[in-house]
């Protein structure tokens, strides 16, 4: 049963970092692309970032660029958003997912499995 479980999220003030970490079961990342997104009240779902598996390229959203880093532990079967000076418009739920294909795609409905989300608030 493939499964994806995200964790790290909370609240942070402007200017502060999290690392989200998306745990994968039941298939081996090896194998899998894992895309990060992102859905805020009152906004449209959004890519933030995305890892391959067949060269480990990366890519991101142009708000996040210089401040996101996108990560792969093969060996944990996890991957890892490491997110730093954080601003009030990052505050969103994130959510890792995986289309079961080894290239990203920007496509979100190429995403077939999605986990539950973690909530990142971001506020003095």
């Amino acid at each position: 049963q493939v499964q994806l479980v995200e964790s790290g999220g909370g609240l942070v003030q402007p200017g502060g970092s999290l690392r989200l970490s998306c745990a994968a079961s039941g298939f081996t990342l090896d194998y899998h692309a894992i895309g990060w997104f992102r859905h805020a009240p009152g906004k449209e779902r959004e890519g933030v970032s995305c890892i391959s598996s067949n060269d480990g390229s990366t890519s991101y959203i142009d708000s996040v660029k210089g401040r996101f880093t996108i990560s792969r532990d093969n060996a944990k079967n996890t991957v890892y958003l490491q997110m730093n000076s954080l601003k009030p418009e990052d505050a969103a739920g994130y959510f890792c997912a995986t289309g079961g294909t080894t290239a990203c795609s920007e496509d979100v409905y190429d995403y077939d499995y999605w986990g539950q989300g973690t909530h990142v608030v971001v506020s003095s």
